[in-house]
């Protein structure tokens, strides 16, 4: 039996907590294939309860780890015995207070709306090439020092929700961040890979609550207890960004660009190795540079509106319907109006979706125009929905910015392309490139390849 157990594969547990869904795979670390995974929605949004007009955005936090759980629970369990190293990837940007000794947790998420642009105005300049926006857990914590300064007094440590599930695994009275989760937080320096202390105990900004930094791709500890079957002492690496992992999982080729639409839009490219941002935040670029893996940077146009805009309007439409005494679930109206701008190719109909503004531009919003009586159908508002996404994406990123850079091919990948057909017609169109699709192009799987090397 000593002989089938050498030949018998480990694996690699790749997890991604993410805005609306967990996700946990298995990959065996010869062939680097997936051998198995899961994913569950975590329904963990909160009531906004913050009586002001901007919409504070919450979540459980006990809900979203027990269906983490629960995800990891559909695992094969022999496999799970086999796991020799766990990978955690998350929702970036967010906050995820906590008293370890009260087990008291706030998980506030990246699209929080309360810090407006008058207030983020009013914070002290950064000493980094990224600018604070709402929801940036810098900015949180500001705003609560301004609003309401004994909530903060509850909490003894903080870091993003993917952080706090490392803490817990590891055991960590603290927590650790890699500089990719740091720099979504903001006032961080991507350069020296430090926090901006003196800055911010300028500002009264309580520093006992920044996360110690470590490099990533670093490990944060070791299991303290079996886990699902997964050992003792299985090693844990510090969170990684879902942004960069996703991007790692299916950029194959330098010269390749990402475009993932799923709740949001991002479209990136991998800089040249020696390449180093600007030393100050650009904050009317719709442009900005991630750090990366081995020290290099990602060119990332990051859009607010992506699969999210086309979620708003199939809500509209069945809050339309059930005013009018009409019922159908989301998930049913979805695909029929998938299936009407299917058999409707073009649309002179121009939809701006930027129903959400953007971080360069907050106060951009949506509007339709061109409208005629021609193209009132709900074919021809779909297709212009689903151009209007890409349009937006590529007025941040030009096609001519890419070419310029030397990419070659389009990478498309995220859960919005991968169920409308006529959302990738139109990446198609946008894009005088090659297009693909990503094979597995997820973050659970880009943190799991990332751990391969630990």
């Amino acid at each position: 039996s000593s002989r089938s157990r050498s030949v018998m594969s480990d694996f690699i547990l790749g997890l991604d907590v993410g805005t609306t869904s967990v996700k946990a795979v298995l990959l065996e670390t010869g062939c680097r294939a997936v051998a198995a995974s899961q994913a569950l929605p975590t329904v963990s949004d909160l009531p906004d309860h913050s009586g002001i007009k901007v919409s504070a955005k919450e979540q459980d936090t006990g809900r979203i780890i027990d269906t983490l759980n629960r995800c990891i629970g559909l695992l094969p369990g022999d496999k799970l015995q086999r796991v020799r190293c766990v990978g955690l990837t998350g929702q970036m940007h967010g906050i995820l207070l906590w008293r370890p000794e009260s087990g008291k947790v706030s998980l506030i998420t990246w699209q929080d709306g309360r810090c407006s642009s008058d207030f983020l105005s009013s914070l002290p300049k950064p000493d980094s090439h990224l600018s604070v926006s709402t929801g940036f857990g810098s900015a949180t914590i500001f705003w609560y020092m301004k609003n309401k300064p004994e909530f903060l007094e509850d909490f003894t440590v903080a870091g993003t929700i993917q952080d706090y599930v490392v803490s817990m695994l590891c055991g960590l009275d603290g927590c650790v961040m890699t500089p990719q989760n740091a720099a979504s937080w903001g006032f961080f320096n991507t350069s020296s890979n430090q926090w901006n202390e003196n800055i911010l105990k300028g500002a009264g900004f309580p520093l006992h609550l920044l996360p110690q930094c470590v490099p990533s791709g670093s490990l944060a500890g070791r299991t303290r207890s079996q886990w699902h079957g997964i050992p003792a002492g299985t090693p844990v690496g510090a969170a990684l960004g879902d942004f960069q992992c996703s991007v790692y999982s299916c950029m194959s080729a330098r010269t390749d660009a990402v475009l993932n639409i799923s709740t949001s839009a991002q479209l990136t490219f991998a800089m040249p190795a020696d390449f180093n941002p600007p030393d100050s935040p650009q904050p009317v670029s719709s442009i900005s540079y991630f750090p990366y893996f081995d020290s290099m940077y990602l060119a990332v146009a990051a859009s607010l509106n992506g699969g999210n805009v086309l979620a708003t309007f199939v809500e509209m439409l069945t809050s339309w319907m059930r005013e009018l005494g009409a019922e159908l679930s989301d998930s049913c109206l979805y695909e029929k109006l998938i299936h009407c701008a299917l058999n409707q190719q073009t649309s002179d109909l121009r939809v701006s979706p930027t129903i959400l503004g953007e971080r360069h531009n907050p106060l951009c919003l949506g509007h339709v125009t061109n409208i005629s009586t021609s193209n009132l159908s709900l074919g021809h508002v779909i297709r212009a929905l689903c151009r209007g996404v890409l349009d937006n994406i590529t007025s941040m990123m030009p096609v001519g910015c890419l070419q310029q850079a030397g990419v070659s091919r389009i990478v498309g990948s995220g859960s919005a392309l991968a169920r409308n057909e006529v959302l990738r017609q139109e990446v198609e169109k946008a894009f005088p490139l090659q297009v693909v699709y990503g094979q597995n192009a997820d973050s659970a799987v880009g943190v799991a390849m990332d751990s391969l090397g630990n």
